[in-house]
């Protein structure tokens, strides 16, 4: 079982984003990044494409798109690791999108077992932008909560807000992520 990395902690964040400005500045420096951010990404991928070798063609577009893009990154404070898995989820849905359009003209029939995978990776590709779009508060109480799966004690200390305010957080997030797939899934 992968070991989760906890919400970082503010000098973390500090750190990391000065990794970020760093990379900006000079795109020699995204190595620092890339080193940082590898693993999770690829496992991240892996977990979702069952072929070890589209995996790691997966992994490094999402980076070579990091890397093209760093200048337009905006540090919000939520881990640069969700910007990367955002990043790879679309990755992952137009791979997948490709793959069926080439299915599709090389066979009559496109496999029925596949659509159902694909769905889930559109579902899940249209769940990060949702997350990304969240206030920012709500945006690091998911992420605190979900993907790095913190307790409602650490993200509340991690943010400096008490328990309960990060219940209202994460119920509002909740919320406003249900309404906005609801809309997505119209």
């Amino acid at each position: 079982m992968e070991a989760r990395k906890p919400l970082a902690t503010a000098a973390e964040g500090d750190e990391e984003r000065l990794l970020v400005e760093a990379a900006q500045k000079d795109p020699a420096k995204f190595g620092e990044l890339y080193e940082l951010h590898f693993e999770r990404v690829y496992v991240f991928i892996r977990r979702r494409v069952r072929d070890r070798e589209t995996a790691e063609d997966l992994t490094s577009e999402v980076f070579h798109k990091a890397l093209s893009n760093i200048a337009s990154y905006q540090w919000t404070g939520a881990p640069f690791a969700a910007w990367l898995f955002r990043i790879a989820a679309n990755a992952i849905a137009d791979r997948m999108k490709r793959d069926a359009r080439e299915a599709s003209t090389t066979e009559p029939q496109i496999d029925p077992a596949a659509e159902p995978e694909l769905e889930v990776i559109e579902h899940r590709a249209r769940l990060y932008r949702s997350v990304d779009a969240l206030p920012q508060d709500q945006r690091r109480v998911i992420i605190g909560r979900f993907v790095e799966e913190r307790s409602i004690r650490e993200v509340a200390e991690e943010l400096g807000r008490t328990e309960g305010a990060v219940k209202q957080l994460q119920l509002r997030a909740l919320e406003n992520l249900r309404a906005s797939m609801e809309v997505g899934h119209a």
